[in-house]
């Protein structure tokens, strides 16, 4: 009898939609499956470096960790270095996220740029956000020499924000918030790598040199 269901009804009897239906079906559930492992990789590292200190934690307790094995770390990521570069990724992505909160609430213009460097400070007065970043710091120029683009279009997506409220405050877009992003991101490394936390007042006095600097009251 006929495959009727199979049938792509062109009178050649192959399997027609329900064929690439069902492909589809497979292939959507190993991505999902795939996205699970990943993000289960990432927050393993995040837990293994919080809980040893380990500035450089080794694949075997990041995958024991995760629940995971061997091959599924080596299925997604090449070594450990392109571990670090997603959860670096992950870290920034979520910073974002919170800068543009930060700065959703503050009126336009200098308040915004405050509000950003408020927040990329937060990092280092904020005991687990500085657990979560201070790895990266003291591996950052390597992971920067190593995966340039990824670092490149991780460090625009923080200077996008920056570079509207700059323009919008009235000082320089062109220069203004690529000279700011630098000043205030050394602050907070140097503040992580030294493992200080900055006080408030040292927030204040940063926000209002870098604000003299761009050319902003």
């Amino acid at each position: 009898m006929e495959n009727v269901v199979l049938d792509r009804g062109d009178g050649t009897g192959s399997p027609g939609p329900i064929a690439d239906a069902l492909a589809d079906r497979t292939v959507r559930g190993r991505r999902d499956a795939y996205a699970d492992e990943i993000r289960r990789l990432i927050e393993a590292a995040y837990t293994v470096m919080r809980a040893s200190g380990d500035l450089e934690p080794r694949v075997g307790d990041v995958v024991k960790a995760s629940g995971l094995s061997n091959q599924a770390f080596y299925r997604h990521f090449r070594s450990k270095d392109e571990l670090f570069l997603a959860v670096l990724t992950d870290g920034r992505r979520q910073l974002v996220t919170t800068l543009a909160a930060r700065m959703q609430r503050a009126d336009d213009g200098a308040p915004r740029i405050a509000a950003w460097i408020e927040g990329v400070m937060a990092q280092a007065r904020n005991a687990e956000a500085a657990a979560n970043t201070r790895p990266f710091v003291v591996h950052g120029t390597r992971l920067a020499d190593r995966f340039p683009e990824a670092w490149q279009a991780s460090r625009e997506a923080l200077l996008a924000p920056l570079r509207d409220a700059v323009a919008a405050a009235g000082g320089d877009p062109d220069h203004g918030p690529e000279l700011l992003y630098d000043l205030v991101f050394g602050a907070m490394e140097s503040a992580l790598v030294r493992r200080a936390t900055p006080s408030r007042n040292d927030v204040d006095h940063l926000v209002a040199f870098a604000l003299r600097g761009v050319g902003v009251g």
